[in-house]
């Protein structure tokens, strides 16, 4: 099921660029479970508050605005629980830069090659911000795992 990414994102980039939406709690502050391999000593935070870490880096055409992407993806929460993944078949595909995602999957997975394997730490900010979505509560620091497949 791919709308938990789509659901609120028009509704969320207002609130992102205004600021509103931030998170009692800083992803510094947070504990993240052991088997999500959040270290955030070893990834690098970008100026809007998220933090990535390549698990792999792909050698194949590079992830930009305006492109289609196809990524598989596995999406949690701090605590481990799984909220959305798609790891097999057709990828979820999308236009990246447009909006059509949540704008920390967006900067996330730009710059990123075909074949690398990406974990992103979204602050609620760059995800649904303090609206719920779906089994994801408001104001929600967001774990994903993604894995580029094709740039077209």
């Amino acid at each position: 099921m791919r709308p938990i990414l789509i659901a609120l994102a028009l509704a969320v980039l207002p609130l992102a660029a205004s600021g509103c939406g931030d998170s009692p709690t800083s992803i510094e502050d947070t504990r993240f479970a052991a088997g999500l391999g959040v270290d955030l000593d070893s990834m690098t935070r970008t100026a809007s508050g998220m933090y990535y870490r390549d698990l792999t880096v792909g050698t194949g055409t590079v992830a930009q605005s305006g492109k289609t992407v196809g990524v598989y993806y596995k999406g949690s929460l701090p605590n481990g629980r799984v909220f959305d993944s798609l790891s097999s078949g057709t990828p979820f595909s999308f236009k990246l830069g447009t909006g059509a995602v949540i704008p920390g999957f967006d900067e996330g997975i730009t710059g990123m090659k075909v074949g690398g394997k990406r974990l992103m730490v979204i602050p609620p900010a760059l995800g649904y911000g303090n609206q719920p979505a779906g089994s994801i509560p408001a104001n929600s620091i967001l774990v994903f795992e993604v894995t580029l497949v094709s740039v077209q």
